[in-house]
């Protein structure tokens, strides 16, 4: 049996709306984007939702709203040690410097109890992260921002449809940064979008996205309807607004081919989600036979995960390593990925800030023995049970 890593699903809609679009002439952001937008903000229980080209542009952009905010360049993020690289790069190329937190290696996401004591006056927000679609703990996270006037950013980048006690991820921060890469559970191939229920911080993501400009209506008239606009020289005579730019913006708008991948995927969302949800669950109900020598993330009561993919952490009582493990389940044709590494001490490109092996214990401990194996749409529960089958023979041969 073959168990590859990914899948996606582009519908019989997307491409009717796909050959309509390329019917139309009009490829770039328009009405398609704005119809991805509305859905997933009412999927996700916000009142907005800002579409980008990435998910890392997603981060990058949610953060530069902060200068509108009262922000300077070189002030501090707060994010986990532990994420895909993408969280720190965003930081970065936002203007901002990170300051990492370690992680929780039994919920793999930020500890709580450790982001006071990295807060200092340059802190202008938090950026949890919840890690393989598990949320993290935000009740104390949201408290901590509280008290000391910090925004809190989620990235929510492989938790579509998480819930945590009662509300769902990507609706309980100031706003939530989500992927909508190809291996995740809404695909528009490539593409990212920022939820908020904050009306002025939309308007200024919709000028971010687009350089920077003044012009940042809801729905652009001129793109999608060849319209006359009324605010297009609203600045003066001989100033077209949309050759104003009020803020250090980026180029990172979606265009309507993808969205309209992304609306087909949002009419079976909860398709996708149950069948990816039914895996994990299924997986995690079983994974305690590999207790002490193979550990994952376990739901609690108040949690709904985003069945993003099934992660595995060899433990301390082992007597074998990742790779012979990563190995062995290859030769039985079962895809796997690397967990992610500690981004202050195992990625070179963070080496410039001077963090060194032994910072970021957990963090490091998750990097070298953690992987993770997908649950993704198109297996089954005897795929799943293959899994399990492999990874009880791998168990025996080196116990």
């Amino acid at each position: 049996m073959k168990i590859p890593f990914g899948s996606f699903s582009v519908t019989e809609k997307s491409r009717i709306l796909i050959n309509e679009i390329l019917e139309s002439n009009r490829l770039s952001g328009g009405k398609y984007v704005r119809e991805l937008e509305k859905k997933f903000a009412e999927l996700m229980d916000t009142r907005e939702a800002v579409a980008v080209s990435t998910g890392s542009d997603a981060d990058a952009l949610a953060l530069a709203v902060l200068y509108d905010m009262g922000a300077e360049r070189g002030d501090e993020i707060i994010i986990p040690a532990l994420s895909f690289v993408a969280t720190g790069n965003a930081v970065l190329q936002a203007g901002f410097m990170p300051v990492f937190v370690d992680v929780d290696r039994e919920t793999l996401n930020i500890e709580p109890e450790m982001i006071e004591e990295k807060i200092t006056k340059r802190t202008k927000g938090i950026m949890p992260v919840h890690l393989m679609g598990k949320p993290a703990d935000m009740d104390p996270i949201m408290a901590i921002a509280k008290r000391h006037g910090l925004y809190v950013i989620e990235d929510a980048a492989e938790a579509h449809g998480a819930v945590y006690k009662g509300s769902k991820i990507g609706s309980l921060g100031h706003m939530a940064a989500f992927s909508l890469y190809v291996a995740h559970i809404i695909t528009t191939v490539e593409g990212g979008i920022v939820t908020t229920d904050n009306a002025e911080f939309a308007e200024i993501l919709r000028s971010l996205r687009s350089y920077g400009r003044a012009c940042k209506c809801e729905s652009c008239v001129i793109n999608t309807a060849g319209a006359h606009c009324s605010k297009r020289f609203s600045y003066g005579d001989n100033v077209d607004i949309r050759f104003i730019f009020e803020r250090i913006g980026f180029s990172s708008k979606m265009n309507e081919l993808e969205a309209a991948i992304g609306i087909g995927n949002l009419d079976i969302f909860h398709d996708i989600l149950n069948r990816r949800r039914e895996n994990l669950y299924f997986l995690l109900g079983e994974f305690k036979r590999f207790s002490p020598y193979l550990a994952s993330i376990k739901k609690e009561t108040y949690e709904e995960m985003g069945p993003h993919a099934l992660p595995i952490i060899v433990q301390d009582q082992a007597k074998f390593t990742r790779n012979q493990l990563v190995n062995f389940m290859n030769s039985r044709e079962i895809d796997t990925r690397n967990l992610f590494p500690s981004m202050p001490t195992q990625c070179p490109g963070f080496g410039f800030m001077g963090f060194k092996l032994g910072d970021f214990p957990q963090a490091e401990y998750i990097g070298e023995n953690g992987l993770h194996v997908s649950v993704h749409q198109d297996l089954g529960i005897d795929e799943c049970k293959y899994i399990l089958q492999v990874l009880e023979e791998f168990i025996e041969k080196y116990t």
